[in-house]
């Protein structure tokens, strides 16, 4: 075995061929995976084509404008290109229908970033087809979101030391980074982890097969989410990458099986990596836990196999890392009896019961009163709830702070002040036609709701004394940390914290994130903590 070639850091468990039940379990999961709408229709696929080399050629519009901006010739900001390349599910091969399309664009050095997040943005914006636009320029990796004729993108911006960007571009050349800021790195570093994750698979096929199962099913359950503290995409396809690699000729059944229960096992912080990580040519950090302290405290690392190395999970917390482990350990077990016969995939795939887990929970409410800022405002407290969520955890007789992986979005048409207030506390006023708004005062109110179910310590049951849940602390300063944002404005936008409590009458299957917002009587709203972080309009 060790004079022989294997993908990844170790040589693999076993290069055993697939035998006939794990073909047999893994046609189920294709099927399973059709009947859930997991593969896109060929129209669809080409309209994606479509977009994308729409998309191409504003770009490079977007480039030639400003080379003859900066007093180039017309035939040299013909010649000075550009190109888009994409990264994640799509160039995996595992998108879905209304999946994302992450997108790269790679300019000439010439082109700037705020050039990008100016006139580029202004060009999109000036399309008909392209709606809900938001720049997000200050982020770890600045992005413009929107959709084009209704596909979601992810637009990012990088910028090379090149004179022009040809379309054969390859990013795959280490040396391409030199002389790039963090940001351009961390821009390019999407594009060239994905192609280096292809690469380092023995099966594709298998792969996406089992890749596909692994991301719905995390979706299912609710732990995808990088920004919540979860793994995002990227981590997924590192881990299942992985167990292909440690089971090289495996059919995809069998792929998934195994995935659960190593999962479950894995010594973490012992990282997962699908290479041994490389030096390069860049002054810039690698990942690497014996010397700097941040990478040490990385609770489940998995590292991208792209120079330079980074931790694509460094946003787990205690309390994300304790939820994660809990659903691979229920996986594995609904896996070992699909693989003997007693169990079924759709059975896998139950959504999660978050809403019906807990007995309290922290409600958060961003608002405002325009659709533009309101997607900047809920995106940036959206980014924050990772602190929040850290804070909680230090609080005494508080054992988990189990945040939700995506918010609720609602308009609400306020025909008074007052609506507008117990509207920005969750108590939504009932949908109304035009007429009954056009009155004098009557306003739009936006708003974002996000949860986090708390999970208390055990009582001793030797002990007396009282206790106290004290969160008043951490929702302090979670809200003055989101209002310190350069772009937060008191007058127009809105943040509530409150503190809730799921009533037992209520059956878990019944419990719902709307619960509330439909029956109030089903939720209890402690007003010592509303009252003590009300909103500041």
């Amino acid at each position: 075995m060790s004079n022989q070639k294997f993908f990844g850091v170790t040589p693999p468990i076993s290069s055993a061929e697939p035998t006939f039940k794990e073909i047999e379990v893994t046609d189920g999961l294709v099927q399973t995976l059709k009947d859930l709408g997991l593969f896109e229709s060929d129209e669809e696929a080409r309209k994606r084509e479509l977009v994308l080399g729409k998309l191409n050629l504003i770009f490079k519009e977007f480039v030639k404008r400003v080379s003859l901006r900066q007093g180039h010739s017309e035939a040299v900001a013909e010649e000075a290109g550009g190109k888009i390349f994409t990264f994640g599910s799509y160039r995996l091969g595992v998108h879905g229908a209304g999946s994302d399309i992450d997108t790269l664009c790679v300019a000439p050095k010439h082109v700037k970033r705020d050039d990008f997040f100016d006139i580029m943005y202004d060009l999109l914006k000036a399309r008909p087809e392209i709606t809900d636009i938001t720049a997000v320029s200050d982020a770890y990796v600045p992005v413009i979101k929107f959709e084009f004729s209704k596909i979601p993108i992810d637009l990012l911006f990088a910028r090379l030391e090149l004179d022009s960007i040809p379309d054969d571009l390859d990013l795959a050349d280490d040396n391409l980074l030199q002389n790039l800021d963090e940001r351009d790195v961390r821009s390019l570093n999407g594009s060239r982890v994905t192609d280096e994750i292809l690469r380092l698979v023995p099966n594709i096929e298998a792969f996406r097969i089992a890749l596909r199962c692994i991301k719905l099913w995390a979706k299912r359950r609710a732990i995808y989410s990088n920004v919540m503290g979860f793994f995002g995409g990227v981590a997924w396809a590192i881990l299942v990458a992985r167990v292909c690699q440690l089971y090289p000729n495996a059919a995809a059944g069998a792929i998934v099986s195994k995935f659960f229960r190593i999962m479950h096992k894995w010594a973490w912080p012992q990282p997962v990596l699908l290479k041994h990580i490389e030096e390069g040519p860049l002054a810039v950090r690698v990942w690497n836990p014996k010397i700097y302290p941040q990478d040490k405290a990385h609770r489940m690392p998995i590292i991208t196999p792209a120079y330079p190395s980074m931790c694509a999970t460094h946003n787990v917390t205690e309390s994300t890392h304790v939820v994660t482990t809990q659903e691979f350990e229920r996986a594995a077990d609904i896996a070992d009896r699909i693989m003997v016969g007693s169990g079924s995939w759709i059975e896998l795939f139950t959504k999660s019961d978050f809403f019906a887990r807990y007995k309290y929970y922290l409600q958060i409410i961003a608002s405002s009163d325009q659709a533009e800022s309101q997607l900047r405002w809920s995106g940036m407290v959206e980014s924050r709830l990772r602190q929040l969520v850290k804070q909680l955890e230090l609080v005494d007789h508080l054992e988990l702070a189990h945040p939700y992986i995506k918010g609720f979005d609602k308009v609400c048409r306020c025909i008074s002040e007052e609506e507008r207030s117990r509207a920005a506390h969750g108590q939504f006023p009932p949908s109304r036609d035009d007429s009954e708004t056009d009155v004098p005062g009557a306003s739009f109110l936006y708003t974002s709701t996000f949860y986090i179910g708390l999970s208390i310590k055990a009582k001793d049951p030797s002990s007396n004394t009282p206790r106290k849940l004290d969160i008043s602390w951490p929702t302090r300063e979670f809200v003055s940390m989101v209002k310190a944002w350069d772009k937060f404005d008191c007058t127009t936008m809105g943040i509530v914290v409150q503190y809730m409590k799921r009533y037992e009458p209520f059956s878990k299957s019944s419990a719902h994130p709307f619960l509330f917002l439909t029956f109030p009587s089903a939720w209890r709203c402690l007003p010592k903590c509303s009252k003590a972080i009300s909103p500041n309009r």
